[in-house]
């Protein structure tokens, strides 16, 4: 279970109101069918043991008697399951009656959590029967065993420390008082909510945003089990929605009017790191400690994966989402721009155009800049630097986007500057090595400096995330700019920002080349084509900027170990990439991204778009000559197959 996933499940019953044994029945099917998918945390609907709308017969002692008795069964049942079980069951103590939450493991009772906000409104007046959770923990006897009772119950599994829980009963949701936070801070990293809300117009998707929102809030997994059909429906209907989410993600949710199971997996080390760099969940000393830590051990297999993860985690899935995301970047960086040319004073920006994706999306978020200011377009300078490997078709490309932008355009061509600097070196030209790629980028970067200069302009840089990422720049070439606006846009997301503005835009003649640009190789063309082709692909080099920014997301963004990232992108990419080809790439991946921080140590100013960015004076301060081989034999060591 070294990589975190618990299988977690929340489960709605058809319940038979007053008939705990009936009741005990179904639920114990229920704890039979998540043992066969191999749940270990299962959370049960509100009093599901008598039902939730037995009204005045909860003063009834042979209900009492007879929700014990089932309470009974049902421990019996868990014997050997290997699993959490936490069933909602009213329990009396000195006079007093409980709504409880029994937590239930391998035939005991771990400890049993009152609810803490009983209403005094709506359609059952809870406070009629029920008294609200003490404030301190105490005891609660049940069949003659006394068991841990109280509010500030937090279990923790021996076997693995980060799979900590607490219980919460519907209201202690959502109520000012909630306790959730104190659950938090008190290190629980799943809460368990057994609920009976009724539904109504409009419920269903408050109560999904309310988990979500609480999940994100407390960096937790939450499991939400709401009380379904075979509720009493005198006046009210239950539907049994039930909800798991993590840290503001619905991982899966049941809908309206279903019976069963809501399974998926909770990452609790990733819950746990993101806690770690977050530090936002803080709470009296004194509170905390009034917690009781109740252990229990429970061996852990490594857990089949059901749940999905991001094929492309910086890109989201749902179009509307994805235009909103790529609208937010180009504002982003415009006012980024915005505000360093207001600062400066610069008169021009000027800007290297090469028929390329980044260089495209630089000159668009220039463009809006410019917008922004109630500038003409014509202050930027669009600089074309055609080289010995540059095409007729990115050439033209460049050309036609900058007039089409409205940009001033230039072509310097660069070829008899790199050859006289090959001269002054000694460097043969028919030797296509490092040097013959990197003089012609660090002569793009001078003309560019130099320009900026000479007219009082600032040069902005087209370099993305994913190419810092990966080290896959000139040092002092096209690493090195006056202001870097695409330094923490991934490639996976420039493709989609041109698209976007290509889908938008009024001008037909504008689309037709971004899409043009779109079906152009990922390419820096600082080698001779071949019959006027592109010959050097950069994905040829590094591999699929895909695979990247996925290890890059799960490795640098949540911290994942290499083994963990491994079977994430060999569960995700199955049939696309084979075993070995993510395992070797993962394998550059780290080498590159180590190797390559003395580039991003000195990386110029730029605009941080996401939730990850690699600046060295904000979110990533790491040695330039850190060693990954630790990451390396991680991997290595996992022993993993690889096909």
């Amino acid at each position: 279970m070294k990589h975190g996933f618990i299988r977690c499940a929340a489960g709605t019953l058809e319940v038979a109101v007053a008939d705990c044994q009936k009741n005990a029945d179904r639920i114990i099917e229920l704890i039979d069918s998540a043992g066969e998918e191999g749940v270990r945390f299962l959370v049960l609907p509100e009093l599901c043991i008598t039902g939730y709308t037995c009204g005045e017969l909860f003063i009834q002692q042979s209900l009492l008697d007879a929700a014990t008795a089932g309470l009974k069964r049902v421990v019996k049942a868990t014997v050997g399951k290997q699993m959490i079980v936490i069933v909602g069951v009213p329990l009396s103590s000195f006079g007093k009656l409980y709504n409880c939450a029994a937590v239930i493991y391998e035939g005991e009772i771990l400890g049993v959590v009152p609810k803490s906000n009983i209403p005094n409104y709506g359609e059952f007046y809870e406070a009629r029967y029920f008294s609200p959770a003490p404030s301190n923990n105490t005891t609660v006897a049940i069949d003659g065993e006394q068991y841990p009772f109280g509010p500030k119950l937090v279990f923790v599994c021996e076997d693995m420390p980060q799979f900590t829980f607490a219980v919460e009963i519907c209201e202690d949701l959502w109520v000012a008082n909630s306790p959730s936070i104190s659950h938090s801070a008190a290190g629980a990293l799943i809460i368990g909510n057994l609920s009976a809300g009724n539904e109504v117009v409009g419920k269903e998707e408050y109560r999904r945003l309310l988990v979500s929102n609480q999940s994100a809030k407390l960096v937790c997994g939450y499991v939400y089990s709401g009380a379904g059909t075979g509720e009493s429906t005198t006046d009210l209907v239950f539907s049994g929605h039930r909800i798991v989410a993590e840290n503001g993600d619905v991982l899966e949710d049941s809908g309206l009017f279903s019976l069963g199971l809501t399974t998926t997996e909770i990452d609790v080390l990733r819950l746990d790191s993101e806690r770690r760099r977050m530090r936002s969940i803080s709470h009296a000393e004194s509170d905390i400690s009034a917690y009781q830590k109740i252990m229990f051990s429970m061996p852990l297999s490594e857990t089949e994966l059901t749940r999905r993860f991001e094929r492309n985690p910086f890109v989201s899935d749902d179009a509307h989402e994805l235009r909103r995301r790529c609208r937010t970047i180009l504002s982003i960086q415009a006012h980024g721009l915005r505000k360093r040319l207001e600062h400066t004073g610069a008169r021009f920006v000027i800007i290297g155009v090469s028929g390329g994706l980044d260089s495209t999306l630089a000159l668009i978020a220039c463009a809006e800049a410019m917008d922004l200011m109630g500038r003409p377009r014509s202050d930027i300078m669009a600089i074309t630097m055609p080289g010995f490997g540059t095409t007729n078709r990115t050439r033209k490309n460049a050309e036609y986007l900058a007039e089409q932008v409205g940009a001033m355009f230039r072509t310097i061509p660069i070829n008899d500057a790199v050859t006289q600097h090959f001269n002054d070196i000694s460097h043969d030209p028919s030797d296509h090595d490092v040097v013959y790629e990197n003089a012609q980028a660090r002569e793009r970067t001078q003309v560019l400096m130099d320009l900026a200069n000479k007219h009082g302009g600032l040069m902005v840089g087209p370099g993305d995330l994913s190419e810092t990422a990966l080290g896959f720049t000139t040092y002092n070439g096209d690493h090195m700019s006056m202001y870097s606006i695409n330094s923490s846009v991934p490639k996976t997301m420039v493709r989609h920002i041109v698209k976007y503005y290509a889908d938008y835009t009024d001008n037909d003649v504008l689309r037709k080349v971004l899409l043009n640009i779109l079906d152009t190789p990922v390419s820096p063309e600082l080698l001779p084509p071949e019959d006027g082709e592109i010959t050097q692909r950069t994905e040829s080099i590094v591999g699929p900027y895909e695979l990247h920014d996925f290890f890059l997301y799960y490795s640098i963004r949540l911290a994942f170990p290499p083994s963990k990232v491994y079977r994430l992108a060999v569960h995700v990419f199955e049939g696309d990439y084979s075993k070995k080809e993510i395992y070797d790439r993962l394998c550059e991946f780290y080498r590159r991204f180590f190797g390559s921080q003395y580039k991003r140590s000195c990386a110029p100013d730029g605009p941080k778009v996401g939730s990850l960015g690699l600046s060295p004076r904000t979110v990533w301060r790491m040695p330039s000559d850190a060693m990954p081989t630790e990451w390396i034999r991680e991997l290595e060591a996992c022993r993993l197959p690889v096909d």
